[in-house]
């Protein structure tokens, strides 16, 4: 029996909370296999990132050609990609690999942290939008990632599915406003493109929310490369997501912001 293949491409977490480590994981939760392309290494804990040092362009380049030349590879997500040259590296090389075999690509646009620090420079956040969203199958903003892509403030709820469309006249089919970062008791994220969902969910108090945005993201691509439609793979992944939420106190990892239990409904069940 063989099981679906899922990339991702993304910097690494030493602390295995986010990145590149949160990826595989929930690939791995949710039964499909991972490969991966590191983009970035973080020296990093729940408490702090110590050190960033960017790949070059070139292992960059190499990583994706030994894996997409190997690999049946059935879905895409992408995550932190640094620079303008590694961003332009990783768009040349998808173009070309996608042009002959079409793979459903996930962006998850990293680019501001969960401080409200900006991860991206400006040219870099041109090359992403310019180079990257049109190579999108489904793009998973917050709020403020969302404002800086459309160089407007951040949405209120009632804005949320417009800046969505707005983004979709960008190049993604389908975009994901999450509402992570919202006040309301309930967080309620909008799925926009050829089919459109409201996915709704009491939001919950816990400081172990590392890795979140990377986890959804990275559970849609485990349900594309299982053959889930876009709406059928999101709705998936948000309660997957939910569940690892929920039980993300029982991990007890790190002094600061500890991750999600990615494998909640396989071990660690109370």
């Amino acid at each position: 029996m063989s099981h679906p293949i899922a990339l991702t491409i993304a910097g690494s977490d030493s602390g295995g909370g986010a990145g590149i480590q949160a990826d595989l994981k929930t690939f791995s939760a949710l039964g499909v296999y991972g490969a991966s392309v590191i983009t970035a290494i973080t020296a990093q804990n729940t408490r702090t990132v110590a050190a960033v040092e960017m790949v070059s362009p070139a292992m960059v380049a190499a990583q994706i050609d030994a894996v997409l030349g190997d690999l049946d590879v059935r879905a895409i997500k992408i995550g932190m990609v640094g620079g303008a040259d590694v961003i332009t590296t990783v768009a040349e090389r998808l173009r070309a690999a996608l042009s002959a075999n079409p793979i459903p690509v996930v962006l998850d646009p990293v680019m501001v942290a969960k401080s409200g620090d900006a991860l991206l420079d400006d040219g870099a956040v041109a090359a992403l939008r310019d180079e990257l969203l049109p190579l999108a199958t489904v793009l998973t903003p917050n709020l403020p990632e969302a404002a800086r892509l459309l160089n407007r403030a951040p949405a209120e709820p009632g804005d949320m599915i417009r800046q969505g469309l707005d983004l979709c006249a960008l190049g993604p089919d389908y975009v994901l406003m999450k509402d992570g970062h919202g006040a309301d008791s309930v967080c309620t994220d909008h799925l926009v493109g050829p089919e459109r969902l409201t996915l709704s969910a009491r939001r919950q108090h816990t400081r172990n929310t590392h890795g979140t945005g990377c986890s959804l993201s990275s559970a849609i691509a485990a349900g594309l490369a299982a053959g889930l439609t876009v709406a059928q793979a999101t709705t998936r992944a948000h309660d997957w997501l939910q569940g690892a939420i929920a039980a993300a106190d029982d991990l007890s990892v790190g002094l600061g912001h500890g991750p999600v239990h990615h494998f909640h409904k396989i071990w660690g069940q109370k």
